[in-house]
């Protein structure tokens, strides 16, 4: 039996970043098909943390509401401790109108949080299939996918590859990557101790290698082992409970008692990048598109801000409100983030090595691990807060890429923040006091699209306009906002780029005589 189905955009994995990325697309109206292989959310321990930029992205969007502070006044900021290659002492810092620096929650509830609201904003998602073909032309693109009736064929404009390392979507349709080899061999399991003082929660290392432990509340105990001698010579064989027993010993120079382990896994540090996170009809988004070794925790993080870069511009696209340059800046803001990752991951790899050479360099990072407090360097680098997005116009201003941190607002209706304002998915055109208001007509053949907001001047906004994107990036900046910026020492052009420019370059240019685009509102529900 085989069925045919049509939608605007296809998703294919329904890990956190597919669910996120269709829970976007749907509350924009679009409609949408994710197809997961999986016939439910693993309870595999997996990623458990978010770093502050995706959890500051995240907020913004409304899925992590108990964590916004309600008021955004206070001038402290939250702290988290962190370690750089095993090196402990860093502190990841956030403002205090932010979420927090990390959110320790368990992948799985992330994933059933945004399966819900996809599934509430008319997403059609079916499990348990499987793709089997991927086909694009100038027209779309075609899946081909096997689920428990049978065959099923859906047609879209657009494919979203976010099904994980081993990516279906990026085999099939031949998207090509530059590639790490492994040079390291690591265990991790799901056990129970036997006797629990055996092995303390936290970071372990000896010179044979590195063990990482920590407690999952009613689960049991998550270990995992890392050889830093070379890769594992038969890694893609799965591990047995001999294998991290023995694993465990030798680091250890102990035995560690346990009870038959609930998940047992492989990982080392092979990297990937593919060259392009677009390509033609199709992207990727997470791990289809970047790996890399497994500290720092920045793996889910990286996906989250990838379905949040990418989910309302194919939204604003697919809708006929933005151009398809538009989809062209995924890749360029996007694959630079991830590349960081990568460079970041393996400079701490390095450091974790068991050469005599790698203790005097411990030794130094130990020193720039302390002063990072008052750098922030590193924290910002892990935290993903160091990310200023490329400036698209011909002038822009130092504020264009840069994140807008939530401050407070008073306007007309009352108190207010960015992370109030941004919850419709809608870009955001800030007006401070009377020079602000006189930006106003010029946004005026965009106003299905913006939501304008006229506010008081605040002191940490030195602009009279910003233009900010549904993802909280800075997209335009009033030159006024850019000359003062360049007497603190920010570069900047001297007049800056015109909004309508601005405007036309994200949502496409616009005439009196234009006819009407459709509405920002409604949920996206399969005809």
């Amino acid at each position: 039996m085989k069925s045919r189905l049509h939608a605007q955009i296809v998703i294919v994995g329904g890990g956190p970043v597919g669910m996120l990325m269709a829970a976007e697309l749907g509350e924009h109206g679009v409609r949408t098909v994710l197809l997961e292989a999986q016939a439910s959310v693993s309870e595999r321990p997996k990623a458990r943390v978010l770093h502050a930029r995706a959890l500051q992205g995240l907020s913004r969007r409304g899925y992590l509401t108990e964590l916004v502070p309600s008021g955004a006044s206070a001038a402290a900021e939250a702290e988290a401790p962190f370690r750089f290659g095993g090196i402990p002492g860093l502190s990841i810092t956030a403002p205090a109108s932010e979420p927090g620096p990390v959110l320790k929650r368990p992948q799985a509830d992330l994933e059933c949080l945004f399966e819900q609201r996809a599934r509430t904003a008319g997403v059609r998602v079916m499990r348990e299939h499987r793709v089997t073909g991927v086909a694009q032309d100038q027209g779309g693109v075609r899946v081909s996918a096997e689920g428990p009736l049978g065959r099923v064929e859906c047609t879209a404009r657009y494919l979203v590859g976010a099904d994980g390392g081993r990516s279906v979507v990026r085999e099939l349709a031949g998207i090509p990557s530059q590639t790490y080899r492994a040079t390291t061999s690591g265990l991790s399991g799901l056990v129970t101790l036997e006797d629990p003082d055996a092995l303390a929660p936290g970071w372990h290392h000896t010179g044979r290698g590195w063990i990482v432990v920590h407690d999952i509340l009613g689960a049991g105990t998550h270990i995992k082992t890392l050889n830093c001698s070379g890769p594992h010579p038969g890694r893609h064989l799965p591990p047995t409970a001999r294998e991290l027993r023995s694993e465990l010993a030798r680091i250890a120079g102990k035995d560690i008692a346990f009870r038959q382990p609930r998940w047992l896994s492989r990982f080392s540090d092979f990297a990937r990048l593919v060259r392009s996170y677009r390509w033609g009809r199709i992207f990727l988004a997470g791990d289809a598109a970047h790996m890399h070794f497994p500290v720092g925790a920045q793996g889910l993080s990286t996906g989250v801000q990838d379905a949040l870069n990418l989910g309302w511009k194919l939204a604003f696209a697919v809708r006929g409100l933005a151009g398809e340059g538009l989809l062209d800046t995924y890749d360029a803001e996007r694959r630079p983030a991830a590349q960081r990752v990568i460079d970041t991951t393996r400079v701490q790899l390095t450091l974790m090595r068991s050469e005599p050479e790698a203790d005097a360099l411990r030794a130094v990072f130990a020193g720039l691990v302390a002063a990072d407090r008052e750098s922030r360097y590193l924290s910002d680098l892990i935290s993903g807060q160091d990310t200023v997005l490329p400036g698209r116009t011909r002038r822009p201003s130092a504020w264009e890429g840069r994140f807008l941190q939530n401050v407070t607002l008073r306007t007309g209706a009352g108190r207010t923040d960015v992370i109030g304002l941004l919850r419709t998915g809608r870009p955001l055109l800030l007006l401070f006091g009377e020079e602000g208001g006189r930006h106003a007509g010029r946004a005026g053949e965009w106003a299905d699209v913006l939501r304008r907001v006229h506010a008081e001047p605040i002191r940490e906004v030195p602009c009279d306009a910003l233009l900010v994107r549904p993802d909280g990036y800075v997209a335009w900046a009033s030159a006024s906002g850019g000359d003062r910026l360049d007497r603190v020492g920010r570069s900047t052009a001297a007049d800056g780029a015109r909004l309508e420019d601005a405007l036309a370059l994200y949502f496409g240019s616009r005439s009196p005589r234009s006819t009407k685009q459709p509405a920002m509102t409604g949920a996206g529900a399969l005809s």
